[in-house]
């Protein structure tokens, strides 16, 4: 089977990883946890998760419903490292609702007219309108992490993004848009093993990109982008809820937790919901680099 850019992956693998990193993987079961910081030992189960999980769906129902009829505006961000969950997540939230009401939006690299722009510009058009739920699978924090550890922003572009981002977000709230930003973080091992899974997958090989792969070996760079973004852009009016995403079930199920809780729509059935894990869900403070 040919592998996506030529086994660039697999290469990484074998020859650039980190030792400790090759070695975790090597030695893994299935349902393992690689990340040692990690607060669980294992995957979620999989009859639990998925007894969570219908009870969260249910719920979904009732709060698009309930958006709807209110003329409530939800915008959701997701934002992380590669590999991380952000398309499973964002599928999960969406996998029962009304499509005309709640949408994903994942906007390729910009045009040249659109370089030319406000760097704002082309995301305020997929801002929600009333009764709307919108899901962005990245967004205007690619000038915050992905562009600079790429250069493809200038210094003063990215210092601009940040002297606006705030006040930005602070008017979306003014205006009663209910803002929720997700980071999903994982493990540097299991973001591998993740990769792998999806280069020798021909049913997952289109997730990869070029920039996928050449951020194999840009760790560190996006570490300090990340952690610079997370402490500049958490604020009262627009707060970053961290994940850790090592365990993809556990992850999926907060996600959900975070924006249920969140309203007061008829029939919430808060039991069902459950409570949020704290310990891989919360502020900057439990992102682990």
């Amino acid at each position: 089977m040919d592998l996506p850019f030529d086994g660039a992956i697999s290469a990484f693998f074998e020859n650039e990883a980190p030792e400790d990193i090759r070695t975790a993987i090597r030695s893994a079961d299935k349902n393992d946890i690689l990340a040692a910081s990690y607060p669980h030992s294992d995957r979620l189960a999989r009859k639990r998760y998925e007894k969570d999980y219908k009870k969260l769906q249910i719920e979904l129902v009732k709060l698009q419903s309930w958006v709807r009829d209110s003329g409530t505006r939800i915008a959701m961000v997701f934002e992380g490292r590669d590999a991380a969950g952000k398309g499973g997540t964002i599928g999960r939230i969406l996998e029962h609702l009304n499509p005309r009401a709640a949408r994903v939006v994942a906007l390729s690299k910009p045009t040249e007219t659109e370089q030319s722009e406000w760097y704002f510009q082309r995301y305020i058009k997929h801002l929600p309108s009333a009764g709307e739920m919108i899901l962005f699978d990245r967004s205007w924090y690619n000038r915050g992490v992905v562009e600079p550890v790429f250069g493809f922003c200038t210094d003063e572009q990215r210092a601009h993004f940040f002297r606006q981002v705030n006040p930005f977000e602070a008017m979306l709230a003014e205006d009663g848009i209910h803002l929720f930003k997700f980071w999903l973080n994982v493990g540097r091992a299991e973001q591998l093993r993740r990769m792998l899974a999806r280069e020798r997958d021909p049913l997952k090989q289109w997730k990869l990109s070029s920039i996928d792969v050449k951020g194999l070996t840009k760790w560190d760079a996006y570490t300090t982008a990340i952690q610079e973004t997370l402490t500049r852009s958490h604020t009262t009016d627009a707060p970053w809820t961290v994940i850790r995403s090592d365990d993809k079930r556990r992850a999926r199920l907060n996600a959900m937790r975070v924006v249920l809780h969140s309203f007061d729509y008829p029939q919430k059935n808060t039991k069902a919901i459950g409570p949020i894990d704290t310990s891989i869900c919360g502020g900057p403070d439990i992102w682990d680099a």
